[in-house]
């Protein structure tokens, strides 16, 4: 199993929204940063990853897991990007802002750290670990 971290503006699609599709899950879609993508393409059935709220709130708030590996997506026509299907798995019991990840020295090296603009991206499972015992989740 592989860890990931998914962001995305609670605006647009939030962790209630997640949750909301039940084990049914949703598509990750609209994603056009070719780097994010080819991540979504090494993604298997099973992996799990973190929820992240990007913009104002910028912090961990959840689990998901992939329910189905990179398919086309189905918001566009251009057969370059693909998507996968995650559902919502658990509540974050404590929210780990981006601040207090860059002030965890575990976390210095953490992709989200020093490219926090991709919006899917891999974690090691030493983080998924640290990041997990903090917030409360199940590892």
């Amino acid at each position: 199993m592989r860890y990931w971290l998914f962001k995305s503006e609670p605006s647009t699609w939030s962790w209630d929204d997640q949750v909301a599709k039940g084990d049914t899950g949703e598509e990750w879609d609209g994603v056009r940063n070719y780097q994010a993508r080819n991540f979504m393409r090494e993604m298997s059935v099973g992996d799990r990853g973190f929820f992240y709220h990007s913009q104002k709130a910028r912090e961990i708030v959840g689990t998901v897991e992939v329910i189905a590996e990179a398919h086309p997506d189905s918001t566009t026509d251009d057969e370059r990007w693909d998507c996968v299907d995650i559902r919502a798995l658990e509540a974050a019991k404590t929210p780990l802002s981006l601040d207090e990840i860059k002030g965890d020295p575990v976390l210095s090296e953490m992709v989200l750290v020093k490219n926090s603009r991709l919006s899917v991206q891999p974690v090691t499972e030493a983080e998924w670990s640290h990041i997990c015992k903090r917030t409360g989740l199940s590892a």
